[in-house]
């Protein structure tokens, strides 16, 4: 039967006010999420344009391509928009990254599609973000992709969200509609677990420009941030900082002959791959998983180059103390702070597939990490409905876009954490066993 309690969270969030470590960066990771024609690659392109992140040849394109279409003012999400398809239809079907930097930050932009069919490009782009941009039509407020994409932004864990009220000139810059907008929304917020201090609402126009870089004077009433002053002062430090040591490795390093037969890296064994979690300096103690051997970091490289220390997400080499059988897959950590070996899997998932559902039985293949396991859905516990958040627990499948809580049993054990320590060690992508395609992201919740 259907659960009719209101969840208070579907997975526990941290607080984002936590305290920073000492590995601040000055790089923001964040992502633009909402229904179709709210207005996200206008807004992108608007920030993008605003803040002189774009070449003049670009620029004229734009306004080329905007004079052929009719308009009267340059299509700023012409900038954005890469693909003809996109250009043709007027939505975003790809995620569209972009990189852009202000004299306070750099930025890593991910555009995601706003229709329902490319949701699951949304937690492609969102899986990374430590913000995202969640943006509402100010004539139609909170509708259903809007609670679905909170939805899965809630699962992603992604830790602050900004919700735009975009096209606010459409409405007179009416100050009571945009109020009873964030109401509805800071509702919605509270019940997939978001503080209340990680929601900021700024309204905005795109197409004017209201309070995207530059403050709105017709916005008297509103006395917040801009957006781009917001992205700006957000602090940046990533959960993963914080979370203890973890690194798949991805590839093991071994002497190379040259053309004169001898050794080019003589008596050099090194193990590279991603930092997950977690700050490593040279002489730490590290363990090995499967193996249990424990052994000292004797170095650490990054592209060839010794460094004093490593933390996520950078991508280095280690070199050890002791010659130890490591191979792709394995799990380096801390031996008193090490991760679960485990084979039954508990998890959150947003399916993907538009050809077959998710149901009790179906096969999969597992991609974790650097490791890649079979696996068999043991139990399909319920699916959320998106609508009112309720649990339907006499589900029997998923469909595309639907999210919900299922037990995995594989056929080799994972080193993982939960999904809320870690989103890396934390995250599965699911993979049809005969197609070989995406159908579906995981987020661990128990792990045992």
């Amino acid at each position: 039967m259907a659960e009719t309690t209101a969840p208070e969270a579907i997975i526990p969030r941290a607080d984002p006010a936590a305290s920073e470590p000492h590995h601040a960066r000055d790089l923001l990771r964040f992502a633009t999420a909402g229904s179709v024609d709210d207005g996200k690659s206008t807004l992108v392109g608007r920030l993008l344009y605003d803040t002189k992140s774009v070449l003049v040849d670009q620029i004229e394109a734009v306004q080329r391509a905007s004079v052929d279409k009719g308009l009267s003012t340059p299509d700023l999400s012409l900038l954005v928009d890469g693909l003809r398809a996109e250009r043709e239809q007027g939505i975003t079907i790809d995620v569209a990254y972009r990189y852009f930097s202000t004299p306070k930050r750099e930025f890593v932009l991910a555009d995601t599609p706003g229709h329902v069919q490319y949701t699951r490009n949304t937690v492609t782009g969102a899986s990374t973000a430590e913000l995202a941009v969640l943006l509402v039509d100010a004539r139609n407020g909170i509708v259903e992709q809007t609670r679905r994409h909170a939805a899965v932004l809630a699962l992603l864990r992604v830790p602050r969200l900004v919700l735009a009220i975009n096209k606010i000139d459409l409405v007179d810059y009416d100050e009571e509609t945009l109020t009873a907008i964030a109401k509805d929304f800071a509702g919605l917020a509270r019940s997939l677990g978001f503080p209340d201090e990680a929601v900021v609402t700024i309204p905005v126009s795109a197409l004017v420009g209201d309070n995207v870089v530059d403050r709105s004077e017709r916005t008297p009433w509103y006395d917040g941030p801009t957006l781009l002053g917001h992205l700006e002062s957000v602090p940046v430090v990533g959960p993963e900082v914080r979370s203890p040591f973890r690194m798949a490795v991805q590839y093991v390093i071994r002497p190379r002959r040259n053309s004169a037969g001898t050794d080019d890296l003589h008596d050099y064994r090194g193990y590279a791959g991603q930092v997950a979690g977690g700050v490593l300096k040279p002489g730490d103690e590290v363990l090995h998983l499967p193996s249990g051997f424990s052994t000292r970091v004797r170095r650490i490289e990054a592209a060839g180059t010794e460094i004093a220390e490593a933390f996520a997400p950078m991508s280095v080499t280690l070199l050890l103390d002791d010659d130890v059988d490591i191979s792709r897959g394995d799990m380096i950590c801390r031996p008193n702070n090490r991760p679960a070996a485990a084979q039954d899997i508990e998890a959150m998932v947003s399916w993907m597939s538009s050809d077959l559902p998710l149901a009790r039985r179906s096969r999969l293949v597992v991609k974790h990490t650097s490791r890649t396991v079979k696996a068999i859905v043991t139990d399909l516990h319920y699916r959320i409905d998106v609508n009112t958040l309720h649990r339907d627990e006499a589900a029997t499948q998923l469909g595309l876009n639907e999210i919900g809580r299922v037990r995995l049993r594989l056929t080799q054990p994972i080193f993982c954490d939960p999904y809320a320590r870690n989103r890396t060690t934390g995250g599965l992508i699911l993979i049809d066993e005969g197609t070989n395609a995406t159908v579906g992201a995981a987020m661990i919740t128990e792990a045992g």
